[in-house]
């Protein structure tokens, strides 16, 4: 309830782009499709590079191998990008704008501190696992510092500050 309260307070405080009572018709026009690439293939494919090959792609798309490890919820994922809201980069569930903690986005990613066979499973606290996720979306870790938020006892990151 508070992180709603503060979401519409700087919303009108602040102002968006959209005109007041606007809804999207984008999802009249839109269908989403996901496919899914052979993952046994990728995984054979990086099994068969050697270390040198292996650093530099890791130099060049940083800790994306990992994710070679996590099962894709297909379901969920179609869900994520269906309800994505690019306009204020979160989750948008009719009138409601969610933007997920670390924590959610953890167990969204099956990414639990736990769990050792799971990527990121080394991380032994939330900055450890800021690190991989700034990794991940290409962020700077000035950029993710400054934008990193309460949300009840917990902490999420808001691209808008």
């Amino acid at each position: 309830a508070a992180v709603q309260t503060w979401s519409e307070t700087t919303q009108q405080e602040k102002g968006d782009s959209l005109a007041e009572g606007y809804v999207s018709e984008l999802w009249d026009f839109t269908h989403i499709s996901v496919t899914q690439n052979s993952l046994q293939e990728l995984k054979e494919i990086w099994d068969q590079w050697n270390d040198e090959v292996k650093q530099l792609f890791y130099s060049s798309y940083g800790d994306l191998p990992y994710l070679l490890d996590i099962k894709v919820d297909k379901h969920l994922f179609r869900a994520l990008a269906q309800f994505w809201n690019p306009v204020y980069s979160c989750f948008t569930f009719e009138r409601v704008d969610l933007v997920p903690t670390v924590e959610e986005y953890m167990a969204l990613l099956c990414c639990s501190k736990i769990q050792v066979n799971k990527a990121y499973s080394r991380a032994a606290n939330v900055l450890t696992f800021l690190k991989k996720l700034m990794n991940i979306i290409g962020m700077s870790e000035q950029w993710v510092a400054a934008r990193i938020k309460q949300k009840g006892d917990r902490k999420c990151i808001l691209e808008r500050t």
